[in-house]
């Protein structure tokens, strides 16, 4: 393994690392305006939710790596304490890529990336109509972090108002994550799109106590084929099954074969149980798959 150690690493070398290694990253995609008017439209991809009660988000405007200058968007905060963060989806990626290009002061990103403004209900600078959520926010505090190549400025922003286009919604009229659309930051020029493909749900332990990976036999968890997927949702189960039910696994016609097939070969045995159960768990089917490797 690669061990660096961060201070014998330029400002650019750090920066391609972390930014390819902590990934991906939602982007802030913030309108903001200055003291005389001129509004400002950039993407930050140093950004995320970080309370809910109050809602806050917060997005980072970094000092530029290459000559430690400010970005406009950190001066229009500091002057008039409000934004709107627009959040990205695919349809609008690449306008909001046109709108990260370093244009002089007074020049209005949305018009260089063919945004359309869009009044906002209680803040100063004005929403990208083409996102599916716009939030408008006022800006609480701005935290430097350093006055050096690279330091970031943490921008609290308190959600006041929050508008969703009606057509990512679902009939319960929460958000559909396979409806928006998002895409999200990796390194360099890479970027993500969240498609319904590539969704998967992960069932929280929050109002269950798994029995954990610990509580199975170690010859479960030194499989040679189930994965560290497959434990982690061994080890959420509330409990271990009961004998019996184990034992009525044995009638399962995919069991049964393995057992007739692997009479006397214990070690061929518990390999093909286990690919049944990696198999089960793909399917998530985790009651039977835990079964089916306590035989």
């Amino acid at each position: 393994m690669l061990t660096l150690k961060t201070s014998d690493l330029s400002p650019m070398q750090l920066q391609n690392y972390l930014q390819y290694a902590i990934a991906p990253r939602p982007i802030c995609f913030a309108s903001t305006i200055d003291g005389e008017g001129n509004i400002n439209l950039s993407p930050f991809s140093f950004f995320n939710m970080f309370s809910t009660n109050p809602p806050m988000c917060i997005f980072s405007p970094a000092r530029r790596v290459r000559d430690n200058t400010t970005k406009h968007t950190l001066d229009n905060v500091l002057a008039v304490k409000e934004c709107v963060i627009n959040i990205v989806d695919y349809p609008m990626v690449q306008q909001m890529s046109l709108a990260s290009t370093e244009y002089g002061k007074g020049v209005n990103e949305f018009e260089k990336a063919g945004f359309t403004m869009l009044p906002s209900q209680l803040v100063t600078p004005p929403r990208v109509a083409e996102a599916p959520v716009q939030l408008e926010c006022v800006v609480n505090e701005v935290i430097p972090l350093g006055n050096q190549n690279g330091a970031g400025n943490l921008v609290l922003a308190e959600v006041k108002l929050i508008h969703i286009k009606e057509e990512i919604l679902d009939a319960e009229g929460k958000i559909d994550q396979a409806k928006i659309d998002l895409v999200a930051r990796l390194g360099g020029d890479w970027y993500c799109r969240v498609t319904p493909e590539s969704l998967f749900k992960v069932a929280k332990p929050l109002t269950t106590l798994g029995i954990g990976v610990d509580a199975l036999p170690l010859s479960v968890r030194k499989s040679m084929v189930l994965t560290g997927n497959d434990l982690g949702m061994l080890g959420n189960v509330e409990h271990l099954p009961a004998t019996a039910e184990i034992d009525a696994m044995r009638t399962h016609a995919a069991v049964k074969e393995i057992l007739d097939a692997t009479i006397g070969d214990e070690t061929n045995r518990e390999r093909e149980l286990h690919e049944l159960a990696h198999q089960f768990l793909a399917n998530g089917n985790v009651t039977d798959a835990l079964k089916i490797v306590l035989l």
